[in-house]
């Protein structure tokens, strides 16, 4: 991810971008192990909700999925049609990547932010690393691609989304979000010496292997409960449009970063 004057924050043209790079490193034998990393000082600072090149309106080519192009939609209809395709269409399918992935973390990994690491198989991240989902500010209950319950215990779930408070990388992994924590400047090296180790091993046993850990997360509940959440999402949008200046409730970036975010 390579917008680093807005911390990496997901336009669409970026996330299209990501979307176009893990099918062609599905598609590239040469390709064993994904690593996926933000240039600059942060991973990701989550959607993009107000950078100049904000581009939420614009269409796109589109391999993501079966929903009409939401850009020339208005309302409820454009942005549950944006939202099942762009965050979390995608971010299920990029979960279901034949190959491993790496996720290389720094700095702010925020809302938005959350949802790229947590498609990934292992995170790595640097001791500066912090992570937050402050998006119940906008009466909003988490990410789209709300994985919140299965990547940390419940009650750390129920507090990381209560609060909005940012979780540092020492304690994400003490939840077991995290496998290692690493000094910032050995974050790539240790992060590719992982990602070496791991391909050394045969590609459809690491795919079999990726196949069997995300079914039994399945069967847990993840994909029924992500669903239902999606659902509660765009009602809380909803009631935003009813009831506050907007459907993110009023807030925007200098908001967010006013509470903290």
């Amino acid at each position: 991810m390579d917008r680093p004057d807005y911390r990496n924050a997901q336009n669409s043209a970026m996330t299209y971008a990501l979307d176009r790079a893990f099918y062609r490193a599905a598609d590239d034998s040469e390709v064993k192990v994904v690593v996926l990393a933000g240039a600059g000082k942060h991973f990701s600072a989550g959607h993009d909700i107000g950078t100049p090149a904000r581009d939420a309106h614009l269409p796109f080519e589109r391999r993501a999925g079966l929903w009409w192009d939401h850009s020339d939609k208005e309302g409820a209809e454009s942005r549950f049609a944006r939202e099942s395709e762009v965050y979390l269409g995608m971010c299920r399918r990029w979960r279901e990547l034949p190959k491993p992935m790496v996720a290389s973390v720094q700095g702010a990994c925020v809302a938005g932010g959350l949802m790229l690491a947590w498609v990934c198989d292992l995170i790595v991240a640097s001791e500066d690393a912090f992570f937050a989902d402050p998006v119940v500010r906008m009466g909003i209950p988490g990410v789209e691609y709300f994985a919140h319950p299965w990547v940390m215990p419940p009650r750390i779930a129920k507090e990381f989304l209560y609060t909005g408070d940012r979780m540092s990388a020492r304690r994400a992994y003490e939840v077991g979000m995290v496998n290692r924590v690493v000094p910032r400047e050995e974050l790539t090296d240790r992060t590719m010496e992982l990602a070496g180790r791991i391909a050394e091993m045969p590609r459809m046993g690491l795919a079999l292997t990726k196949r069997a850990v995300n079914q039994a997360e399945d069967l847990q509940g993840m994909h029924t409960g992500m669903d239902s959440v999606f659902g509660l999402h765009h009602l809380a949008h909803a009631h935003n449009a009813e009831t506050a200046p907007d459907a993110l409730g009023g807030m925007d970036i200098r908001a967010m970063k006013a509470t903290g975010a």
